[in-house]
């Protein structure tokens, strides 16, 4: 995939995937790379994100001292710690945490490693910027969704929510471009659908969803080459925030379910009989039309001189 969202910054971007088998993939970090954009669609820096750490300068330590030169750094995980040899070293570590225990983190400032970090900062500093995120992800051959949607995901009570609070917003603009999407490898003749695809954002919030019919295809070349890969068709509906509702989370959803038919192209030579029937038809649709184009020809010149000699003669 390779996806613009020119109004979200890559901060408070996520991608998350589910099927029905009930494999989760939360805050997907590898094998993506995002490039932060201006309002002019510029690139200002790509990164991918989880890689590096900030340097640490006399954090907080669990028992709740600062760390100390012969000290092991172990961060608190304020209440989230699973058991009592947890350590929190990171702001991502924290929020990890309070996501697998359900919890929002309602104010990162208050967290030693988030402040640290300039977590609520880089929010700060990207606002305003827009976000392309590009890569692959591995899915498994059953239904399922990924989803691009702000904030940290987490479950709580066998529901799939975004901690929203970090942001202080109400609305999210979720206008975006799909500039390349697709099942599987390329192969020739291939149409992705979405490719290109272009969606502005008129209502203050909301879900934007593609339902994806995904069929398994095979292509054969001459050389016997065998390409395994997919196609897809597409449908799109636009979920609002209707009032007095439940808020539908923002977001862009693409759904997908596999086909239970696959499609086989194979390429072949043309046999050296049916070549020369293609050869003979030719030249038989040649011959047959300069016949009549001579004969056209011939008839229109007689006429015109039978008119020219009537003429002289009157």
């Amino acid at each position: 995939f390779d996806v613009t969202f020119p109004a979200l910054a890559c901060s408070i971007l996520s991608l998350d995937a589910m099927d029905i088998s009930g494999e989760q993939h939360l805050d997907v970090k590898h094998d993506i790379i995002k490039k932060r954009l201006d309002s002019h669609g510029n690139v200002i820096e790509a990164r991918q994100d989880g890689i590096g750490a900030p340097k640490i300068e006399k954090p907080l330590q669990r028992h709740g001292g600062r760390l100390e030169h012969n000290e092991t750094y172990c961060g608190s995980c304020y209440g989230a710690e699973a058991s009592d040899d947890d350590c929190c070293n990171s702001c991502e570590d924290v929020r990890e945490a309070y996501r697998k225990k359900g919890w929002a983190l309602s104010n990162p400032d208050l967290i030693d490693q988030c402040k640290r970090e300039g977590f609520l900062q880089k929010i700060k500093d990207e606002e305003g910027e827009g976000c392309n995120i590009y890569g692959f992800l591995e899915v498994n051959k059953v239904a399922g969704n990924f989803h691009f949607a702000p904030g940290k995901s987490f479950q709580q009570s066998n529901v799939h929510v975004h901690d929203l609070l970090a942001f202080q917003k109400e609305s999210f603009n979720i206008s975006h471009k799909i500039n390349r999407l697709a099942f599987g490898d390329y192969f020739p003749g291939v149409v992705n659908p979405l490719d290109g695809v272009h969606w502005t954002q008129e209502q203050p919030s909301g879900m934007y969803q593609y339902f994806i019919k995904v069929v398994p295809t095979v292509y054969t070349d001459v050389s016997g080459h065998t390409i395994q890969s997919n196609q897809f068709s597409v449908t799109e509906h636009f979920k609002g925030a209707d009032i007095g509702r439940l808020q539908s989370l923002p977001g862009v959803f693409f759904f997908y379910d596999l086909s239970p038919i696959k499609v086989t192209f194979t390429e072949q030579h043309v046999s050296f009989l049916h070549f020369l029937t293609n050869v003979c038809a030719i030249v038989g649709g040649v011959f047959t039309v300069s016949g009549i184009l001579d004969s056209f020809i011939y008839h229109g010149q007689k006429a015109i001189k039978k008119k020219m000699e009537l003429g002289k003669f009157n």
